[in-house]
């Protein structure tokens, strides 16, 4: 029994540190005593977050019976098991869980970062159809990069872009000049866009491009 209790104290103290390290500091714990068919005793966690409590992980000391199976008899142990994806929709507010398992790029690109401690807010995906538009142009001789052109999408088209891709490049034979063209894909989250209305923006990207840029439109 005494065994029983030091192992017991360690679960809940390395589960405390990892909920903790997933919500932050001076996070509210509490145990619920429960049933597992392999664990005794057996816990589920229960954390108070934004106001409520919340299950997230179920808990116990091993079986010895278990452990012994495994060919670990001079051994004690604890299991746990989460629900990672429940976890992920209440840290990043993601309404339905069946977006884990979709290969939407509006989707996944959210969670592509280069540092894995950067803050990431979940942008809810619009259910209204994309307007595709292509934009190419002569690229300047200097001082031209593909940051500079996103940016400039970015700020003419707002909340209204909802990607841009390089699609194509092309060296002139015999100039040597080089052009690109990108496509802008274009989405509101709450209705559905006209071409007319994405006509009107477009060409303020192209004319942005062309003041700001330097570059010669192939529009």
């Amino acid at each position: 029994m005494e065994a029983v209790k030091l192992v017991e104290f360690d679960l809940k103290q390395v589960l405390t540190r990892l909920v903790t390290h997933l919500f932050g500091d001076g996070l509210e714990v509490r145990w619920v005593d429960c049933y597992f068919p392999f664990t005794h005793p057996s816990f589920e966690m229960e954390i108070n977050f934004r106001g409520e409590w919340l299950e997230v992980l179920g808990c116990g000391v091993m079986e010895q019976q278990l452990v012994n199976s495994a060919g670990a008899q001079d051994r004690i142990g604890w299991a746990f098991g989460l629900g990672l994806e429940r976890l992920a929709m209440v840290l990043y507010d993601i309404p339905d869980i069946r977006l884990f398992w979709s290969e939407d790029e509006r989707f996944l690109k959210q969670f592509l970062l280069s540092d894995i401690n950067q803050s990431v807010k979940f942008q809810p995906l619009s259910k209204y159809p994309a307007v595709f538009n292509d934009i190419s142009f002569w690229l300047p001789s200097e001082n031209y990069t593909e940051n500079d052109f996103y940016d400039i999408v970015r700020t003419v088209g707002g909340d209204l872009v909802e990607k841009v891709d390089l699609i194509d490049k092309f060296e002139h034979p015999k100039t040597h000049r080089t052009s690109h063209c990108y496509r802008i894909t274009y989405r509101h989250m709450e209705r559905t866009l006209s071409q007319r209305e994405v006509g009107n923006v477009h060409q303020a990207v192209q004319e942005a491009a062309v003041q700001l840029l330097g570059v010669e439109g192939r529009f």
